[in-house]
């Protein structure tokens, strides 16, 4: 019961109430809280500090800063949850911070996208600047040969590499990625290999071009720590997943490189496995063994998910 007091306390003020808000749309750091709501730094930070200790929002640090989101695990977690859906969509303030958050979110993407274009013709040399991309490649291959012949989707195909490993053995593939440089990079690729059952697309990670179970296997190759919502394309991923179809995802496990996010833009410095099997849960998926590929300074993890299969589907409705 004192819990629950003290969470209801945590939030029974508006700028508090306006922070969980914003907070539950999207992994906020301070500066950016400080830019939406208007006000100073100390008194932000204050703010998040008290909803932290009442265990409303989880601070989520990542170098020198931190991001915070409302409690999705513990006892408060649905509390959480029914607070935000009580707040009025139609409050002026409320539609002010909306409408700056989009801002903010617009920046983000326009950085990162503005990331991929300068350095499109460069990619596969960045790629390989902290992790021996040979290895972490033979271990996508031999999961996607596993199971071969099917249709497969690569998100974020940047240059088209994925396609060209996986070619020789699925029956069609289709990459996209929202840096048109890539994807002319991409295309002259394929081409020059002759793969003409592999085609590549200009598309939007969280809004896929694609009707409902299209494809047997998705890929995301060292693409998740870009994005702003993580949990919203491993969503969109699964959507697009046949009954029974796997999706692989390759990025960094935790890491301290900080580097990473203020230079080469990184969203994310790595995910843990609980991390990555709690989204995927959420997304309608099982999460496999994972595979490590152990690098110095950085080690890279295979999580493979899988959606359900027809037979369970049909006995969970």
């Amino acid at each position: 019961m004192e819990a629950l007091l003290s969470g209801l306390r945590a939030v029974a003020e508006p700028t508090r109430l306006r922070i969980l808000a914003l907070c539950a749309r999207a992994e906020l750091s301070v500066t950016e809280l400080v830019t939406i709501l208007g006000q100073s730094q100390p008194r932000v930070s204050r703010h998040l500090k008290l909803m932290v200790e009442a265990g409303v929002l989880e601070r989520n640090r990542e170098g020198a800063r931190a991001f915070y989101r409302p409690a999705e695990r513990g006892g408060l977690a649905d509390m959480v949850q029914a607070l935000v859906d009580l707040v009025p969509g139609d409050d002026p303030e409320v539609l002010d911070d909306l409408a700056r958050l989009d801002r903010i979110r617009e920046d983000r993407a326009e950085r990162a996208s503005r990331y991929f274009q300068e350095n499109a013709v460069h990619w596969e040399e960045l790629r390989g600047m902290y992790v021996d991309d040979d290895v972490v490649d033979a271990r996508l291959l031999a999961t996607l040969r596993e199971e071969p012949g099917g249709d497969l989707l690569d998100i974020g195909t940047g240059t088209g590499r994925v396609l060209e490993m996986a070619a020789e053995h699925v029956r069609s593939a289709v990459g996209i990625d929202n840096a048109r440089p890539m994807l002319e990079i991409a295309r002259a690729n394929l081409d020059k290999a002759g793969y003409r059952h592999c085609q590549v697309r200009l598309a939007d990670m969280y809004r896929l071009p694609f009707p409902a179970e299209r494809f047997d296997a998705v890929t995301i190759n060292m693409v998740l720590h870009y994005a702003e919502s993580p949990g919203a394309v491993l969503s969109e991923a699964a959507r697009v997943l046949k009954p029974g179809g796997r999706l692989i995802v390759v990025d960094f496990a935790p890491h301290e490189l900080v580097e990473l996010r203020d230079e080469h833009e990184h969203r994310w410095l790595g995910f843990e496995e609980v991390e990555i099997g709690r989204i995927a849960a959420h997304a309608g998926l099982t999460l496999e063994p994972t595979v490590a590929v152990e690098g110095e300074p950085l080690t890279v993890c295979l999580w493979r998910a899988r959606r359900a299969p027809v037979a369970r589907i049909a006995a969970a409705s």
